[in-house]
């Protein structure tokens, strides 16, 4: 994604709505934060930890019980921010702010643990260099975002209605790969899941979406609400992807596990 595309305010705006019910909505999210909380090396202890995109704060307590240290949880909305807040007791560091412009010292962090956010960063080399800044030497970024792939069969059966935007657009591991690869860190592993849901009937998937204010947030995308008549397509087109399990989406999640070397230079962005 570039930032000709994604508006952080409206970013924030849709996830500050989505506060209230994020959490009904997000067992795919609670998986790969999971398996990436799963990755990190069992000697690897750190003391001081950043939950960038913490949401609504079940990472932020997660990290605080695995580690037995306070982390920090930071994210773009404010809404998030407050549910975390009130959800979590014994924790009451909440920053709002920027993954691209983090208002951290440098080598402050020994972890920063980033669970699907960096996908909404119009910008993810200059959040990796800023998550380099942060780090200590010997530090770990640990991050998970959702890749080109995610949610296809719902982009093509809109292929089938108009030529306009529908669904938020990820990047390929390809380009993921050649930021990994640009960003100063030296010793990163990459590796790539693939989750696919089943539901009984589009809407449903459409609601979870909304729950989780994970809404198509590009330019060109559509103004208004649909039509009953372009809503018939929608979901006829949909229907020819439906298995004996249901209607699925397909989720590519690459997970990201990145050392900062000592003695390595980051790379400015």
């Amino acid at each position: 994604m570039n930032e000709a595309t994604l508006d952080k305010r409206l970013i924030a705006e849709s996830f500050s709505r989505a506060a209230p019910t994020y959490d009904k909505a997000a067992a795919l999210q609670r998986t790969v934060g999971s398996n990436l909380l799963g990755r990190l090396p069992r000697d690897f202890v750190p003391g001081d930890i950043l939950d960038l995109g913490c949401g609504t704060g079940h990472f932020t307590r997660a990290l605080a019980a695995c580690f037995d240290t306070p982390v920090i949880g930071l994210d773009l909305a404010e809404g998030m921010l407050r549910h975390a807040n009130e959800h979590s007791p014994g924790l009451d560091h909440w920053i709002t702010a920027d993954a691209e412009r983090l208002p951290l010292r440098s080598e402050s962090r020994d972890l920063i643990f980033s669970s699907l956010a960096m996908q909404w960063c119009p910008r993810l080399d200059q959040a990796l260099a800023e998550a380099w800044r942060v780090l200590r030497p010997g530090g770990c970024l640990a991050f998970n975002t959702l890749l080109e792939g995610s949610l296809e069969e719902l982009r093509q059966s809109w292929k089938a209605v108009d030529n306009l935007v529908h669904v938020n657009s990820f990047m390929s591991l390809t380009e993921l790969t050649i930021l990994l690869d640009d960003a100063g860190f030296g010793d990163w592993q990459c590796d790539v899941e693939r989750h696919v849901l089943f539901y009984p009937r589009l809407g449903e998937l459409t609601q979870e979406l909304k729950a989780l204010g994970a809404v198509n947030l590009n330019a060109g995308r559509p103004s208004g609400l649909t039509g009953k008549a372009r809503a018939r397509r929608l979901t006829a087109a949909y229907e020819q992807f439906r298995t004996e399990h249901g209607l699925p989406a397909s989720w590519q999640v690459a997970q990201v596990v990145m050392f900062k070397q000592p003695g390595r230079t980051g790379v400015s962005a």
